[in-house]
């Protein structure tokens, strides 16, 4: 089941879902979702003398990455081709009985911009600032101002809650995280991690 704008409303009051702050419910609470804001950081991958990125080396993934803080009225630019990584300026604290859907707003998709690759989903006992992975796909740049609402969250309901949710205690490497995360899938199983 899909949470409806009173569910999700009731589901904030009870304090078992948290999305902070919501400045403006009004405004961000939509029929069935919640406006997300655009934060001030910005991880921006380089395009020169890089051979390559090996997913599994995180030093390398760190080296290629550099950090953008955008000022109160300032705006970021982002251009044709370009993949960069932003954040949300909420928090938000997932329940064991639901899982978050990260969503477009349709009225920035008709301007080529998509807010996320893959990463389209929060799952149950997740907590912290959601990374964006915005890309531009037209053919002329777009400005992303802090604040501007820039995604939306759609709440599922899960038949019964999640006897492992996503955590501490299941190793969950992005739990928590305040600002875009870089990749750390050198953390995975595969790559010889734990995880």
């Amino acid at each position: 089941m899909i949470l409806s704008d009173g569910d999700i409303l009731r589901r904030l009051e009870a304090g078992e879902l948290v999305i902070e702050p919501l400045d403006d419910p009004e405004l961000q609470v939509q029929p069935a979702s919640v406006d997300l804001r655009l934060g001030r950081e910005f991880l921006e991958f380089e395009h020169t003398n890089i051979p390559c990125i090996h997913p599994q080396s995180e030093a390398e993934i760190d080296e290629y990455v550099t950090e953008t803080v955008i000022e109160d009225d300032g705006e970021f630019i982002l251009h044709p081709g370009d993949f960069v990584l932003g954040t949300t300026k909420e928090r938000v604290e997932i329940p064991p009985d639901l899982i978050a859907h990260v969503e477009g707003r349709s009225s920035l998709g008709r301007l080529a911009i998509v807010v996320h690759a893959t990463a389209g989903l929060c799952d149950p006992g997740y907590q912290g600032q959601i990374t964006l992975e915005l890309s531009n796909l037209g053919a002329a740049p777009v400005a992303l101002e802090p604040d501007m609402r820039i995604s939306q969250l759609t709440f599922t309901e899960l038949r019964s809650p999640a006897e492992r949710p996503y955590g501490e205690e299941r190793g969950s490497k992005y739990q928590g995280q305040s600002g875009p995360q870089a990749s750390r899938i050198g953390g995975d199983r595969e790559f010889g991690g734990d995880q």
